[in-house]
């Protein structure tokens, strides 16, 4: 098992429809934390986080950080959105990552679809 899993609810990405994705950390060493940084591919456009483990989060961020004291049995879940009107189809790339010391230690790349 890899020390770091992540899966997402869909790989396909609609406008307005919420994204969930969990993370589960395997890691046996000490760890600072998770964060999540996605890029919509040939687009300017954001994802912006909604919530971690049950928590909303109060300004829109597109860098998710999730710290370890707050992950249960090593678990984050957490919501997204994305919500622009597109003629395209964008490759949207998610990359988890173990975070020691402002380092990252193991990660995790989902490619994702979004269409209207």
């Amino acid at each position: 098992m890899k020390d770091i899993e992540f899966k997402l609810n869909s790989m396909d990405i609609r406008p307005g429809l919420e994204i969930r994705g969990i993370i589960s950390v395997s890691y046996p060493g000490r760890y600072d934390g998770v964060v999540i940084n996605t890029q919509i591919l040939d687009s300017n456009e954001h994802i912006i986080y909604k919530s971690y483990n049950g928590k909303k989060i109060s300004q829109n961020v597109s860098r998710l950080f999730i710290n370890k004291d707050v992950m249960t049995e090593n678990k984050a879940e957490f919501t997204a959105l994305i919500d622009f009107e597109s003629k395209q189809e964008h490759e949207v790339k998610f990359r988890a990552s173990i975070i020691e010391q402002h380092k990252e230690i193991e990660s995790q790349i989902i490619f994702a679809k979004y269409s209207v």
